[in-house]
């Protein structure tokens, strides 16, 4: 007797609505079209200097409440009005969350955080929300995990960050490579920049690779290679690498690779040890190099939210602290906004 020898550990398979039906379900609207042509445009010209702004790469660690989110991005646009001059403020908009073991996986898994995994539906919520953001005028970034989830999304995110746990991932090197937008590599969890700029070079170049098209037909996706790769600094095995010496070593990294000198530093995560708090720190430290004549730094990320912290998801979700993450911590609002001026007030005084 044949014995079954496929999906053994599989429970169950349920239908996805295709990209196509998604994007005629939400349409890019004209608004948010413009929003997003413009912010990949103003981001591929900071990375080709032809625009001397940072870029800042700023909100929650994760999205899991659309109401919470779209009041951040709110504030956001009307900050960025005041800053606009010397910052390109982008709106950090992650829904898909790697895990080191288990836990909530963000907000396209499982977007009524009670483990029934609705992908279907976080996944239409999460295009939703996308829209609302862009037609405030606001560019978007995210993570950029699944690479299923570009198909779906894809047409409205300016910016895309490539994670620590994957930047040495072919797939997602491939899946880079085929992106219309600039994409950061982080370093690896180690502090290894080698993993991330040999991802920078694999996307550089064109690509053959299984994935879907618009109407969900598993396709071979061939790419050209995406030319606006650049390094994204987190920190690693607990050390922080946003110093000017270890700023100095990836420039002579990307040197000795033959690529352009863009370094974006994130700073969270080991590079403020973890510490939500200490992101202000970071982001002086970072702006006092530019004043000091540092070229490769053209960009930041930063971790942030209404309220500073973050929570466990409860059991009840009706007590979730408004405006907090429930993954990692942030600081908030009033935080951000202050070290977002102090910052343009600085860059001000560039020559």
């Amino acid at each position: 007797m044949i014995q079954d020898l496929e999906n053994i550990n599989v429970t169950s398979f349920a239908s996805m609505p295709t990209p196509e039906s998604l994007h005629a379900k939400l349409p890019l609207s004209e608004a948010a079209s413009a929003t997003v042509t413009q912010g990949r445009e103003d981001l591929r010209k900071i990375l080709d200097r032809q625009d001397q702004r940072l870029f800042v790469v700023v909100g929650p660690c994760s999205i899991h409440d659309p109401a919470a989110g779209l009041d951040y991005a709110r504030r956001l646009k009307a900050l960025q009005e005041e800053v606009k001059d010397t910052m390109l403020l982008v709106m950090r908009v992650y829904f898909e969350k790697p895990r080191t073991t288990t836990g909530w996986k963000g907000y396209i898994n499982d977007p009524d955080m009670d483990d029934s995994f609705r992908v279907d539906v976080g996944m239409e919520k999460a295009r939703q929300f996308l829209l609302d953001v862009c037609e405030l005028g606001l560019p978007t970034a995210t993570e950029a995990l699944d690479p299923i989830s570009p198909q779906y999304l894809g047409d409205l995110i300016a910016w895309t960050a490539i994670g620590a746990r994957t930047t040495e991932s072919q797939t997602h090197r491939e899946m880079s490579s085929g992106l219309s937008t600039p994409v950061g590599f982080k370093n690896g969890t180690d502090g290894d920049i080698g993993i991330a700029i040999n991802a920078i070079l694999s996307a550089a170049n064109p690509h053959a690779f299984l994935g879907i098209n618009s109407q969900g037909t598993v396709s071979i996706v061939r790419t050209r290679g995406n030319p606006h790769g650049h390094v994204v600094l987190r920190g690693g095995d607990g050390r922080p690498n946003y110093d000017s010496v270890s700023v100095a070593i990836a420039e002579q990294a990307l040197a000795k690779a033959k690529l352009p000198a863009n370094i974006v530093v994130d700073c969270s995560h080991a590079n403020s040890y973890k510490k939500p708090e200490l992101q202000p720190l970071v982001m002086t430290d970072v702006v006092n190099q530019i004043m000091h004549g540092n070229q490769s730094l053209v960009g930041v990320m930063i971790e942030s939210n209404i309220v500073a912290g973050n929570q466990k998801i409860p059991a009840d979700l009706s007590t979730l602290t408004y405006g907090q993450s429930v993954t990692d911590g942030c600081i908030d609002w009033d935080t951000t906004a202050a070290m977002l001026r102090s910052a343009a007030a600085e860059l001000r005084k560039r020559p």
